[in-house]
């Protein structure tokens, strides 16, 4: 296995993927990572293939299998419906656990209110700008416009320092959100790693956007393996190409590390 050295957000991470092991707890992001970007959030589907794999790899793990997206639980449980596995929303902001009890920060909701009424006035001209609100977030996406990505960065900062420090943003992949401060996607990686079935794997969280720097973060200094999709300066420790090479990391790791036993069940029982 060729090795290089990784310092920080360089880009210059390990050509290859370690051997997959039976005590890996698995960490997904979604959009960008499992399933391909969509011009808006409404336009991606989960296909059979992708279900029956992440089913297969839960199964397989005794239940150390959790998805990190910027997406809420509700719309996430929308696209696996049968499944309804470990999940954290909202970049951290909500979280389900293996038990299926779920946890929300505290935030200031009127406060929220009145950031989702400026907002929708600001962007009222501008049609091809989607304003989606999560319940506990609000996400301003310029897929459709990236030419207006200058103005929602813009608004997006004003209206964030009028909302004070209870709240800061969050850029990706042409979106912008304000959110409530104190939670991310490595908050919420630690906090199941913390639990049963997670505690004492060791962690893997594959991710595509700038939000999951702080799941790789987590990750690597938890000793475990940060797996960036796609081009661009990272902190993670290896990288795929595309979100087809994740899938396909994926069966061969089902194929490596669980075919023909029950090790990953055996190791939480």
């Amino acid at each position: 296995m060729k090795r290089e050295n990784n310092t920080g957000r360089t880009g210059a991470i390990r050509s290859s993927l370690p051997d997959p092991g039976y005590d890996w707890a698995y960490f997904f992001d979604l959009d960008g990572t499992l399933v391909e970007i969509a011009d808006s959030p409404e336009g991606v589907s989960i296909d059979f293939d992708l279900r029956r794999l992440i089913e297969r790899l839960y199964r397989s793990t005794g239940g150390a299998v959790a998805l990190i997206s910027g997406r809420s639980i509700e719309d996430i449980d929308r696209l696996f419906p049968e499944m309804h596995p470990p999940v954290a929303g909202q970049h951290g902001i909500e979280r389900r656990d293996h038990r299926g009890q779920i946890f929300r920060h505290a935030f200031p909701s009127v406060q929220l209110d009145r950031l989702r009424d400026r907002i929708a006035k600001a962007i009222a001209p501008h049609s091809r700008l989607l304003l989606e609100d999560k319940g506990l977030s609000l996400a301003l996406h310029y897929r459709r416009a990236p030419r207006l990505g200058g103005f929602v960065h813009r608004l997006m900062r004003t209206l964030q320092v009028q909302a004070g420090p209870e709240y800061c943003l969050q850029s990706g992949k042409r979106v912008v959100e304000v959110k409530p401060a104190g939670s991310n996607k490595g908050y919420a990686i630690g906090e199941f790693m913390r639990e049963p079935p997670f505690r004492g794997r060791t962690p893997v969280f594959v991710g595509d956007d700038i939000t999951d720097e702080y799941g790789f973060e987590t990750v690597n200094r938890l000793g475990g393996h940060s797996v960036k999709v796609g081009p661009g300066p990272t902190s993670a420790r290896w990288r795929l190409p595309s979100v087809q090479a994740v899938r396909q990391w994926l069966e061969q790791s089902l194929a490596t590390a669980y075919a023909g036993n029950d090790a990953g069940r055996e190791a939480n029982s």
